[in-house]
């Protein structure tokens, strides 16, 4: 029938029995829908972040203490005059009530001013008093005299900027989010034991934006003079989810869209409607499969299915190509199934698997959102062999053709070979000599282009949405009004117990927070030793220049007693101090100074105390000479680096670095005994009573902090996993082709376009995110399937004798019309996403529409040119 080695194989293991597998793939289907029919929607800020980010492990060991990163803010804004009315009041506590009474919000963690543990204070002639800022009486007397009491306290308390806004026309709520809650409604549930188990809810965040939704609707609703506002990562979620559901709707368009140009290019109901059936079975089996697998799906990964779809599709036409060019050859449309099924199962499934393979390149990134995106879309590529390769050909096996089809297939074929001779003359010299010139001249501006990606966010706002949405404006909001807001970074400065105590480790951690305030990009900082010098400075009548620290370790303390732990200003030993770091945007830009400054600091700092006790040891021994001195320096300097770098969490059984410079310097046959009981000398009397290095800065916890260790797990997998992907082509490639040269023309073409690819997104200013790095990946692994169906073509011909030129003129009658109108139909089935109300699903649209298209053109002009080049006949 044919000269394909595969088709008695195809024959027999599937047309022969053609029937059982098309009930057997038909009941699949049934079981997979049932499982679609249990699928979730699966938000969690966990999966957002690098757990195992150095960053991250800090944000773990101290989120019971200090809170995560997941907070919400309501704020409510009085249209017209100040906070100071009734009407405000009584909303303000109204949504507090509501706030604390969402699910999974951490009540202890809730502050505005109807909080307990918002107090002021302030001195008089008993010392410092304090008390909440609205005080108990609040409701009894005078609303006037009221109010203008809040207004004091509120000054005292320090909270305008924070909980109230810096004009007084609006106050904040702000709460804090489980992870997971402790469910009073779940039923009782015994441990082994037979003790009452806590059943712990994963806390739903479309389910508190919703809730937070209502409580906007209700309020200005029933206070038609206050507008609500409100941000954070649920809320975020909440509205990303929403927007998610509006895919649809691109989906439906894209579906109608991709029939007609099926339509259009088969000239057959059947044709067009057959491979839509098998890709949308394809989608079936795929969230089937991730359901029954125990995964949710996320909004971030819910254009997947529909990119599954779209490339069901694409494949779908290379098949029906394949059937109409046999049927045209005068084949019957069962022969003419077998064939096409023979033909493309392989250079399809290597397609197909090169897809697979370098969506798992992705689990590379230790991000849980991207492995699961990496896990859907595997799943659904590697469904799409069995569907698009095996059960489509088995269905087209089943149709009839009449005559009149045959002959206009004929006619088509024939009237498309004259372009088929014009391109050809792009596997010639010197036109492909040109071509590989000119593209090698764009992978230059491609990697020139690329050098200025940036990695993270470029604009303000939540990224995943447009900038004009609710929630944008809603975050500028409280950007212009507020001196806080999401965009805060906490720095945990750790130290010895009781260490808010000692006069040096507060002057370190308020130098510290100095450095960050003249940072480029803060809005405001926050500390422990700020508080202190406030007191102080109100112990001292109000004196400007008492706002100091003060330098008498019997003082300090009592300018912080009244700071409670509630604040996240301290932990309950003392041990652990926060600096608060509020930016005015999460750029990435923003990001990497703040970030760079702390290191800085950090870097800085342990030099500075270094260099008090190195300076003093020379001096001590004159008598050595030059080499000597340098030796014991060096020595030294180095174990005040290994004693720098034990834990603090330790800090009990650690000795003092005198103690541990003499123990390491006894076993050293350079250092003397007597030198070693000088140099313990000198290092008890330069260290401070706190001692040596009693500050360790560490990043972090608060949203941006999350931000930047995701910027930094980006960044720091681009490389590799855009090499896992290459290899992955590569190797598959080399196995399909058994062909280095073969490799290499499909691979290059790929490689032009991903560094065309980052400079688009540098010059659209999309930055390098967890939602775009995937698209680069999965425009590498679907990009090189046109290569795949060229080349595997093509390079049967050539070794059959042919010029390379004849030989892409006969590929091309075999698969250019598919190639092409493949190109065109994933391109315009992502370019509908452009339009969609999420920033993320926009970017995707774009940066996939390129990808798809210039991987094409790649494919078409640039592969046969290289071929030409290569290959001599």
């Amino acid at each position: 029938m044919a000269n394909n080695k595969l088709e008695p194989l195809v024959k027999s293991l599937f047309f022969s029995k053609r029937g059982l597998w098309v009930a057997l793939f038909a009941i699949v289907t049934v079981v997979m829908a049932y499982f679609v029919s249990q699928l979730r929607i699966d938000a969690s800020f966990e999966k957002n972040i690098p757990l195992k980010h150095e960053y991250m492990q800090t944000y773990l060991q101290y989120q019971e203490e200090f809170g995560g990163a997941n907070r919400v803010f309501v704020a409510l804004e009085a249209k017209e005059g100040e906070i100071f009315t009734e009407s405000f009041f009584e909303a303000l506590r109204q949504a507090d009530d509501r706030v604390e009474g969402i699910e999974g919000v951490n009540q202890s963690q809730v502050q505005s001013l109807f909080s307990p543990s918002v107090r002021y204070i302030e001195a008089s002639e008993q010392g410092l008093e304090g008390g909440p800022v609205i005080p108990p009486e609040f409701e009894q007397v005078d609303k006037e005299q009221a109010f203008t009491k809040v207004r004091e306290n509120i000054l005292k308390a320090g909270i305008r900027g924070r909980l109230v806004s810096n004009d007084f026309t609006s106050a904040m709520i702000s709460a804090q989010l489980f992870s997971e809650y402790n469910d009073p409604n779940a039923e009782l549930q015994l441990d082994a034991d037979g003790n009452a188990a806590s059943q712990m809810v994963q806390t739903d965040y479309v389910k508190v934006a919703h809730q937070l939704e209502k409580l906007r609707t209700d309020i200005e609703a029933e206070y038609p003079d206050i507008e609500v506002h409100i941000i954070g990562f649920a809320k975020m979620i909440g509205d990303v989810s929403d927007g998610a559901g509006n895919v649809i709707f691109f989906f439906l368009i894209a579906f109608l869209i991709t029939a007609l140009l099926v339509f259009w290019y088969s000239r057959s109901v059947k044709l067009t409607l057959l491979p839509l059936l098998t890709s949308s079975v394809a989608v079936v089996w795929q969230l089937g499969i991730l359901t029954a697998l125990g995964y949710g799906i996320d909004p971030m990964s819910i254009l997947i299915p529909f990119l599954i779809f779209a490339i069901g599709v694409s494949h779908g036409v290379q098949m029906i190509n394949g059937v109409q060019h046999n049927v045209g050859k005068g084949l019957k449309v069962f022969d003419a199934s077998i064939v096409a099924c023979a033909g493309l199962i392989v250079p399809g499934g290597v397609a197909l698997l090169s897809d697979t393979i370098g969506f798992l390149t992705l689990q590379l990134i230790e991000i849980d959102i991207i492995r699961e995106l990496a896990i859907t879309a595997s799943i659904g590529v590697a469904v799409l062999i069995l569907t698009n390769l095996i059960l489509l050909p088995l269905l087209l096996s089943y149709t009839h053709f009449s005559d009149k089809f045959v002959t206009s297939v004929q006619k088509r074929e024939k009237a498309h070979e004259a372009i088929w001779h014009k391109l050809a003359v792009f596997a010639k010299r010197p036109m492909a000599t040109i071509v590989v010139v000119i593209s090698v001249l764009l992978g230059l501006l491609g990697y020139w282009g690329s050098q200025n990606m940036k990695v993270g966010d470029l604009h303000a706002g939540a990224p995943a949405l447009k900038q004009d949405s609710p929630y944008n404006i809603d975050t500028k909001f409280v950007t212009d009004k507020y001196s806080i807001g999401t965009d805060v970074i906490s720095i945990l400065a750790e130290t010895k117990a009781d260490g808010c105590t000692y006069y040096n480790i507060m002057e370190t951690i308020d130098d510290f927070q100095w450095q960050l305030a003249n940072v480029e990009g803060v809005q405001s900082t926050l500390s422990l030793p700020q508080i202190s010098k406030v007191v102080n400075g109100l112990l001292s009548e109000g004196n400007l220049k008492w706002k100091m620290l003060p330098k008498d370790e019997a003082v300090l303390p009592y300018t912080i007693a009244r700071v409670e732990t509630s604040t996240g200003l301290l932990n309950s030993g003392c041990s652990v101090m926060p600096v608060m770091v509020f930016l005015k945007d999460h750029k990435a830009e923003t990001i990497e100074r703040v970030v760079g400054s702390v290191k800085s600091f950090q870097a800085n700092y342990l030099e500075k105390e270094k260099s008090k006790i190195l300076s003093a040891v020379p001096e001590s021994f004159s008598q050595l000479d030059d080499e000597q001195q340098e030796t014991i320096s060096n020595k030294l300097d180095s174990l005040m680096n290994s004693y720098a770098e034990l834990s603090y969490s330790e800090d009990s059984e650690r000795p003092s670095l005198e103690t541990y410079v003499g123990e390491q310097l006894a076993e050293s046959s350079e250092v003397s005994t007597e030198q070693v009981s000088e140099i313990q000398a000198i290092i008890k009397e330069q260290l401070p009573a706190s001692g040596f290095k009693p500050v360790k800065f560490r990043l972090a916890t608060g949203a941006v902090g999350v931000m930047a260790a995701t910027n930094e797990a980006v960044e720091a997998a681009q490389v590799p996993m855009m090499i896992w992907v290459y290899l992955a082509v590569t190797l598959l490639c080399l196995i399909s082709f058994r062909s280095v040269r073969g490799t290499i023309c499909v691979v290059l073409p790929l490689v032009v376009v991903s560094l065309l690819a980052q400079t688009l997104m540098t010059w659209l200013e999309i930055g390098l995110t967890v939602a775009t790095l995937p698209v680069i990946a999965l425009g590498v692994g679907i990009g090189v399937d046109y290569g795949i169906y060229i080349f595997s073509r093509m390079v049967g011909f050539i070794r059959e004798g042919r010029s390379v030129s004849e030989a892409y003129f006969e590929t091309l009658k075999l698969t250019g019309n598919a190639v092409l109108f493949t190109g065109l139909t994933l391109a315009i089935g992502v370019s509908t996403w452009i339009f969609s109300a999420l920033q993320y699903q926009a970017d995707m649209g774009i940066m996939l529409t390129f990808m798809f298209l210039v991987n094409m053109l790649g494919a078409i002009f640039l592969l046969p040119a290289l071929a030409a080049l290569f290959y001599r006949r």
